[in-house]
C-alpha cells in the first residue's frame, strides 16, 4: 500500500536582494518511515522542536568547513530555490542571506542530507574570499591546542590574515 505524502507549506519566503527575486515555497513531505527517510530519494529534512536543521558550509573547491550555521523551513527553501546560502539567526531572530550586508555570500554549489535527514552540508563557492563575519576566510580560524598540562588548553590561531575588515562592511552590527 503506497503512503500518502502530506506536505508542510512554507509560509514566508524571507527578505533580502535574493529571496525577494526568488519567493518560491517548497513544501517539504512529512518524514517518512526509517527506510524512507534513511534509503530514500526524496528530501524529508527533521527540523528540530525550534523549527531549526544544523547546516556545515564547506568551500566546494578546497574542502574546508567554513561555518556552521542553522535553517529554518524558509532558508533552506531559499537555499534550494535561489543557489545561495540563507540561514536563521538564533541571536537575532531573523532569516538572512549570507552575505547580504558584508558581501561575503555563499554561492551553492551542492547540497548534501546525512543518513537520517536531520543535518544539511552544503558545498560553496565564496563570492568575496570569507564567511566569517570576523573577517576570516573560515569561522573556525582558530584550533584547540593542549599546553602540555593535564586539561589546560590554548586556541591556536590557524588564520593569521582577516580576508576584510567587519567594522566596515557591518558598520557595528554583525551578519
Amino acid at each position: 500500500m503506497k503512503r500518502k505524502i502530506q506536505y508542510q507549506p512554507i509560509k514566508d519566503a524571507g527578505k533580502g536582494p535574493v529571496a525577494e527575486k526568488f519567493t518560491r515555497e517548497l513544501a517539504f513531505p512529512v518524514r517518512g518511515s526509517p527506510e524512507q527517510i534513511e534509503e530514500g530519494r526524496r528530501l524529508m529534512p527533521e527540523f528540530s522542536g525550534d523549527g531549526l536543521i544544523p547546516c556545515v558550509a564547506q568551500d566546494a573547491a578546497s574542502g574546508d568547513v567554513l561555518m556552521l550555521g542553522y535553517m529554518n523551513r524558509e532558508a533552506l527553501s531559499l537555499t534550494i530555490t535561489s543557489g545561495y546560502a540563507h540561514y536563521w539567526s538564533r541571536t537575532r531572530r531573523k532569516l538572512w542571506h549570507k552575505g547580504e550586508r558584508s558581501g561575503q555570500s555563499q554561492k551553492v554549489e551542492s547540497i548534501y542530507v546525512d543518513d537520517d535527514q536531520d543535518c544539511i552540508l552544503i558545498k560553496v563557492s565564496l563570492t568575496a574570499g570569507a564567511s566569517c563575519h570576523v573577517g576570516y576566510r573560515s569561522c573556525f580560524f582558530r584550533r584547540l591546542v593542549a599546553t602540555g598540562k593535564r586539561a589546560h588548553f590554548k586556541l591556536e590561531f590557524v588564520e593569521q590574515t582577516k580576508v576584510y575588515d567587519p567594522v566596515q562592511a557591518y558598520e557595528g552590527n554583525h551578519e
